[in-house]
């Protein structure tokens, strides 16, 4: 079993910013003593200040003893110069995110550091094939990818170029386990594994509101209350800020040669164009200015409980319906399954969408009183439904829908028949990006799992929602996007495909 680095191996942190001061932090904790270099004057000293005062924080808190946190702050030490940092066993690099200066950076450290010294790029989007491909010995060069704040967030991709040793990169997960985080191993390629696989829940939610099917309110609270995100997309989205999140998606874009799954939006774009960055300039989806209130999601009026209500099957959605009417006391009868029915009130038939639009699914199984719940991370606990209702559907009739979801404790947000909704279309595009990229070797499946909940906090890994689904239905609905859009975007991962011809489940 690989070792992690002594806490004897000096650790040197270049670039004294947000990231580098934080990475200062967490090797400091951990025992090791740190040099921090920044090449602006004064700059690593004000974060060493900043990292101290962060230690006496936690001692004050009790999450560390006063002794402990003096020893961490005294291990920090400011470097002036490139060669002060000659006895590094190993250097995190985090400064701009730009090719060039990063290759110079790292053979002005190959020309100083021991032979011994292993270089580590903080790059949550340049290739670490082509940084190394700048040095001599491109083998000890990986990627060592924190997620901000670093002290707190748990994950850290431990990222392979195709010249890294994987002695090296073994070492560097060893040592960030040892450092309190969740290593994960990637190949390195665009995106690595979080900012690639996360692309489609911006995406998703970006084309949705593009082409009307509900406001980012709405959406939100749909993707927070159905789905178990923690914030919802445009939310998310306006925190990060539209230059950083726009640029990303535009680095993965051309990275793999304007692949249409990742088109960036004109929508975004329109933002970024116009100055409206977010939460930092006070503007983007929502408004940040003093006074301004954050809107509502669009929700259904109370509608009378419906008569004649009876739900199909044992499906999740059934069973979390029937108990959730049964503990409201709503009278209710459940039959076998009657295909893919949910429930119906009168001679209204409830589904859960499948990817079709709802007037499409009323076409195709002839029956016009139908309208399309939502997928949900879980029906039980959910608060919020999104819905659509087939055009061919009478009024009355999609209120009766509305009425049974109402008693069942649902607030229900009307969308325009979008195909997919909201929920089930974004789940479904980030499991399809997590299969493609455990199908590309760029890691397992338990990696891309633990990194998308510990590196985006999404409430399960996309692998084991698709589990949870039905690897067939998530072809389904992939396939029926597809089949709507008549875009490469929505193509099937080969890796779906496998298990559903395979006929097995792809976590037991």
């Amino acid at each position: 079993m690989t070792q992690a680095l002594s806490p004897q191996t000096l650790v040197a942190v270049i670039g004294a910013g947000a990231m580098g001061a934080g990475i200062a932090q967490v090797a400091a904790a951990a025992g090791h003593k740190v040099k921090l270099l920044d090449n602006r004057p004064g700059a690593a000293a004000l974060a060493i200040d900043g990292i101290r005062a962060q230690f006496e924080k936690m001692a004050a808190k009790g999450k560390l003893s006063l002794e402990a946190a003096q020893a961490a702050g005294a291990r920090l030490q400011a470097a002036e110069q490139v060669a002060d940092l000659a006895d590094a066993g190993l250097v995190v690099e985090a400064i701009v995110e730009n090719l060039q200066v990063k290759q110079a950076l790292f053979k002005d450290l190959e020309a100083v550091v021991i032979e011994a010294c292993i270089l580590a790029s903080n790059t949550s989007s340049i290739s670490i094939t082509a940084i190394g491909a700048a040095l001599k010995k491109p083998q000890r060069l990986a990627g060592l990818h924190f997620f901000n704040p670093a002290p707190l967030m748990a994950l850290v991709e431990v990222v392979s170029g195709l010249a890294t040793d994987l002695a090296v990169a073994n070492t560097l997960f060893a040592t960030a386990a040892a450092w309190g985080k969740t290593p994960v191993h990637a190949k390195s390629t665009p995106g690595f594994i979080v900012n690639r696989v996360a692309r489609p829940f911006y995406a998703e939610a970006l084309r949705v509101l593009t082409e009307g099917g509900a406001d980012c309110a709405t959406l939100d609270a749909c993707c927070r209350e159905a789905g178990g995100f923690r914030m919802g997309p445009f939310e998310l989205m306006d925190m990060i800020g539209h230059d950083v999140n726009f640029a990303v998606t535009q680095s993965v874009w051309r990275a793999f040669f304007n692949d249409p799954r990742f088109l960036p939006s004109l929508t975004q774009q329109d933002l970024v164009d116009a100055g409206f960055l977010g939460k930092k300039s006070g503007r983007g989806f929502y408004s940040y200015q003093e006074g301004a209130l954050k809107p509502l999601p669009a929700t259904a009026p109370a509608l009378d409980q419906p008569h004649d209500i009876v739900v199909y099957g044992q499906s999740a959605a059934a069973q979390a319906l029937a108990t959730r009417l049964q503990t409201r006391g709503v009278r209710f009868t459940q039959a076998a399954a009657l295909g893919d029915t949910l429930a119906r009130a009168g001679d209204t038939t409830v589904r859960v969408t499948d990817g079709r639009s709802a007037t499409r699914c009323a076409f195709d199984t002839q029956t016009p009183s139908t309208v399309l719940i939502d997928l949900a991370l879980d029906y039980s606990q959910a608060t919020r439904l999104a819905v659509s209702v087939a055009a061919q559907c009478d009024p009355t009739a999609a209120d009766h829908a509305f009425g049974l979801l109402q008693a069942a404790g649902f607030a229900v947000s009307p969308l325009q028949d979008i195909p997919g909704l909201i929920v089930m279309r974004t789940v479904a595009m980030l499991a399809n990006e997590a299969f493609d990229v455990v199908n590309q070797g760029v890691c397992d499946a338990a990696a891309v799992d633990t990194a998308m909940r510990l590196g985006v906090n999404y409430p399960c890994g996309p692998l084991a929602w698709a589990s949870a689904i039905g690897i067939d239905k998530l072809s389904t609905v992939l396939s029926h996007l597809a089949q709507t859009y008549g875009e490469d975007r929505y193509r099937t991962s080969p890796l779906i495909q496998h298990h559903v011809y395979a006929a097995r489940v792809f976590y037991d």
